[in-house]
């Protein structure tokens, strides 16, 4: 089944629509004042590293967002255990709707652990990317 929707979107449109919803995260995550872990010419559109801002316990940000959200994002593993969140934007994931929900999802999660961001600034520069 995989398969067959990767054959009926086509490769290239697939691959462009990864591409552009990772602009898309990246661009509204660091929007908000978050910062991403890997230079870009390192980046992965399928798998994307925030840096954990400091003083955000990572578990309860983590479960906050499963608990309230039905969301769940990974966390860093070996020497970035606790210092990043790993984000997927694969297949039906990568959607801008998702990207969307995720970025105000951040904002709450992190709001609950008195850390402001900018939402109105992500979502904005995410959209703009989103409708080219």
């Amino acid at each position: 089944e995989a398969l067959l929707l990767v054959h009926e979107e086509g490769i290239e449109n697939r691959l462009a629509r990864h591409l552009k919803n990772h602009r898309a995260l990246v661009a509204g995550i660091e929007a908000m004042g978050l910062q991403m872990h890997v230079a870009p010419e390192y980046r992965l559109p399928m798998l994307n590293t925030v840096r954990i801002p400091a003083g955000v316990e990572d578990a309860a940000l983590r479960g906050y967002l499963l608990a309230n959200f039905n969301l769940e994002i990974g966390g860093g593993l070996g020497d970035l255990k606790d210092k990043v969140w790993r984000i997927g934007l694969m297949g039906h994931y990568s959607s801008p709707e998702k990207i969307l929900f995720l970025l105000s999802a951040l904002n709450v999660a992190l709001a609950a652990q008195g850390v402001k961001t900018d939402l109105t600034g992500g979502q904005d520069v995410a959209m703009a990317i989103l409708q080219e």
